[in-house]
């Protein structure tokens, strides 16, 4: 089976289609919906029966989550409704879709994307993907390994945490400019250069799609910083990965 479906769950969106996974590409454009508020299980897994069934899809479905996922379960809801903490999300969707379900960080997956497919294929040592959305998630990986759940978004800049700063919610809830926001852009990719030391920085999320925007904005560092190559579609591509390896 090389066309398998995956679901993007993120802070503002839901977005799903087939993936090619010969290919590393959707085998169709992508459906999306909005993010219910407040984004309670029930509301979420209902959104999630609409992206699917949208394309008649019978077979496994992967999907992301913006939080801590370990065994399907969500252990934190940093940008979601707090009824997700603890919850079994797997058994949840499998319910909810009468399908097999894997589920897996957000980040995660947009990172095994784009380490398979995309910006980081071949590269070895420190891999660093964090997609700047609602928050900013993070896909550590050591030699082509994921080091999962790693939630960088939350370390400590300016005594809050640093997605409040420099995710593309805060460029836009401070109404900045791109300069100013590379600026925040460029404390933070100090913070974790500092701690991680990566050979490879790649920028995803949906903000990668103006990527010409602020990354020439950035200043030189150790690390190459470059866009995602699957852009905001990545998260599609890994969450599919991962229901294909889940069998």
């Amino acid at each position: 089976m090389t066309t398998v479906f995956g679901v993007d769950i993120g802070g503002s969106g839901i977005k799903g289609a087939p993936v090619d996974l010969a290919r590393g590409e959707l085998a169709e454009e992508r459906y999306k919906v909005l993010t219910p508020h407040p984004a309670s299980p029930e509301a979420v897994a209902s959104a999630v029966c609409e992206v699917v069934r949208h394309f008649g899809h019978q077979g496994p479905v992967g999907l992301t989550f913006p939080a801590v996922v370990v065994g399907g379960h969500t252990r934190t809801a940093a940008n979601v409704d707090q009824g997700w903490v603890g919850l079994d999300a797997q058994e949840l969707f499998r319910q909810a879709l009468d399908l097999p379900t894997v589920v897996l960080n957000d980040a995660d997956a947009a990172g095994l994307a784009e380490i398979t497919y995309g910006a980081g294929r071949d590269q070895g040592g420190v891999v660093l993907v964090l997609t700047f959305g609602t928050g900013i998630g993070s896909g550590l990986f050591v030699d082509g390994v994921l080091v999962p759940n790693t939630e960088l978004g939350h370390l400590e800049l300016r005594g809050k945490d640093a997605e409040r700063r420099a995710s593309a919610a805060a460029r836009e809830r401070h109404d900045l400019s791109w300069a100013e926001w590379a600026v925040r852009v460029d404390e933070y990719l100090d913070l974790v250069e500092r701690l991680f030391s990566p050979q490879l920085i790649v920028i995803g999320g949906g903000v990668s799609r103006k990527h010409e925007k602020f990354l020439p904005l950035l200043k030189q560092r150790e690390a190459a910083v470059v866009p995602a190559r699957l852009r905001n579609d990545a998260g599609i591509v890994g969450a599919a990965m991962a229901a294909a390896k889940a069998g």
